[in-house]
Parts: structure tokens; sequence; C-alpha cells
């Protein structure tokens, strides 16, 4: 019918304009987006422990207080260290940029002298080096500045936790087919949790573990970069591969190829283990997207929301293939943003389990 796809056009044309206009307006409203995003995160993950304290029979007018506590407290620590470590290397950034450029300019005069031609304006240009401790230090400092407006962030996530326990009434009154939809809001509120717990676990040990290493390498700012790893480990893959480059670099200005490459082999080895041994282990395959969908909500939520949504584009594209997931309706599209020979894994998620009870609430 020519009408109904003339309308079916339409359609899709006025999507898209309004997927245009939200992205505009997340743009521009960045700085009051990312921490409201931020606090919807940290009151994600604190859920878990508010949860099990009520379930062990401790008050709420207890639970919450102390969990709130815990939260301050962790982001006072994590965004003073951030702000120490970052003014430090900041500090002596300039020094390494000079000496990795001028360790490019002898490497690329080596391979001219076997006749390999090479234009190094170009190679220094398009390929500096110094280039990504500017952008590590950049983005550092980016979510260090956001931990730093700790009140907004720490009076917002204190405010979704109190309303935790009613969202579920809520939704009740609200929704046009509770009996239906409410299922499917406890599936997908209990998926996003369960990969947000892990994954936070498995990054906070990541970025341990590369603390450790690094400082008995004698690489500069090990807590720095064991910082940047637990943060970046948030995104599959790319992330890893980012949070490598700065200590790599910085190893080649200390200490020469040798600590370099023993850095390089060591975040090979952390990441082998902890992303193809540790994190299946507990969290399984069905919740996985593909590498590529990896790398677009890398660039798009990156250039949306800064550094911040670098941090939580994966998180915030899983929101949506978990909510996709929920409605039998779009599970396709779901499967489209998973990896390859996801079907299985998306059919398992999909059916419910009679063991395994929702959640009574969560923000």
């Amino acid at each position: 019918m020519p009408a109904e796809k003339q309308n079916r056009t339409t359609n899709s044309l006025l999507l898209l304009a309004a997927l245009i206009i939200i992205a505009a307006g997340l743009k521009s409203a960045q700085a009051l987006v990312v921490p409201f995003l931020l606090s919807v995160f940290i009151a994600t993950i604190a859920a878990t422990p508010l949860f099990w304290l009520r379930e062990r029979g401790l008050n709420s007018n207890i639970a919450l207080p102390t969990v709130i506590v815990g939260i301050i407290t962790i982001l006072a620590v994590l965004g003073g260290l951030l702000a120490s470590s970052t003014s430090a290397f900041a500090a002596k950034l300039p020094f390494y940029q000079e000496r990795l450029a001028l360790l490019q300019a002898q490497f690329i005069a080596v391979l001219q002298d076997f006749d390999i031609p090479l234009d190094l304006a170009n190679m220094v240009t398009n390929l500096s080096p110094g280039s990504a401790l500017n952008f590590a230090s950049a983005t550092l400092a980016g979510i260090g500045a956001v931990l730093g407006d700790s009140l907004l962030i720490t009076l917002t996530v204190v405010f979704i936790l109190a309303e935790a326990t009613s969202f579920p009434s809520k939704l009740r009154h609200v929704l046009v087919n509770p009996q239906r939809d409410l299922p499917l809001f406890s599936q997908f509120t209990a998926n996003m949790n369960r990969y947000i717990a892990i994954k936070t676990s498995v990054s906070i040990a990541t970025g341990i573990v590369v603390t450790v290493v690094l400082w008995a390498l004698g690489v500069d700012f090990p807590v720095l970069w064991g910082l940047l790893a637990m943060l970046l480990n948030f995104i599959p893959t790319i992330g890893s591969i980012i949070a490598a480059v700065p200590p790599i670099l910085l190893a080649v200005v200390q200490a020469g190829p040798a600590t370099a490459g023993a850095v390089a082999g060591s975040f090979f080895l952390i990441n082998l283990v902890m992303g193809n041994v540790v994190e299946p282990r507990f969290m399984g395959r069905g919740l996985g997207l593909s590498t590529l969908v990896v790398f677009l909500s890398l660039v798009l939520w990156g250039w949306l929301l800064g550094p911040v949504g670098m941090l939580l584009s994966v998180p915030l594209t899983m929101s949506a293939k978990i909510a996709l997931e929920a409605n039998p309706n779009t599970t396709w599209i779901a499967y489209l943003l998973g990896p390859a020979g996801s079907e299985a894994a998306l059919t398992s998620d999909l059916e419910p389990s009679d063991d395994t009870e929702p959640p009574t609430a969560t923000p």
C-alpha cells in the first residue's frame, strides 16, 4: 500500500528527528545530565548492599545512612586520589611528551637508515605518542572534576535510594498492564543490578592488580594508572587497550623497551584472566555487546557527555539492551546489539527463573 509505506517512512523520519533533538538536548545539558547519570550509576551499585542490610534485619533508618557514609567515603577517597595524582602527572607531562617525541624521532631515523621511507612530519603529527598521555590526563581530570561535585551526586543518590522502595507501587499504578509489565521490569532491574555488581567487582580487582604490578615494575604514578584501568574496565576490550597505552609509553620513557614490554605483557595477562576467566565465570555470556556496538557507543556517549559518557557508555548501552531483551517485541533489536552466536544467551535470559525472586525494589 503506497499510503502505508508513506506513513512508515514519515514515522521513521519523525523518530530520527526526535533522536537528533534528544541528542542535541543531552549535549547542551551535559553539565546537568552527567552528574545525574553518574548518581544513578552509583545508586544502582549502592542498592545491592542496601537491600542486603535490610534482608539481614537492619532498620531502613540505619541501613540507608550506613550505605551513604560508605558512598561519601569512597567518593572522597577516589576523588582525592584522582585529583592529587592527575595534578602531579600533569606537572610532569611536558617532560614526558618531549622525551617521547625525541625517542620517536630516533626510531624513525633508525628506520630511514634501513631505507624505509617515512615522512617524519606526518608521523609526528598523526601518531604522536604524547597525545595518548595528554588524552589520559584530560580524561582523568574530567572524571575527577565530576567526582569533585560530590555534594550534588551524594544528595541525588540519597533521594534515589530513599525512593527505591516506593518504585514498584508507583509503577503498579501507572502501568497500563501491571501484571504483564512488572515482571519484565523486575527482570530488567535484576539483570542490570547483576551486571553492574559483577562488573564493578572485577574492575576494582583489575585496578588493584594493575597498581601493584606497576609499582613493582617501578613505573611512575601506579595508583593513577590503576584507577584508569579500573574505570576503563567498564568498557570491554577497548577500555583495557586504552588503559594500557599511557603506562606502556611512560615505561619507555623511564626504563626503556624491556620494562615497557613487561608492562604490556602484564596488562595482557591481567585482562586475559579477568576478561576470559573471572568475569565469564560469574557473569556468563548473556549480557555481551558486539565489539562494533561497544566502539560506537564509546564514540557516541563520549561525544555527548564527555569523559564520564565514555566511562558509562557500556552500562548505558547495556541498560538499553536489557530493556529491549525484557520485551518480546524488541528482542530482535537486542540480538543485533549482541555478539555473534548470542541467540542462545538471549533465549536463556528471557526465560524466567523459577528459583530466583525479583528484587523488591531498585533504583
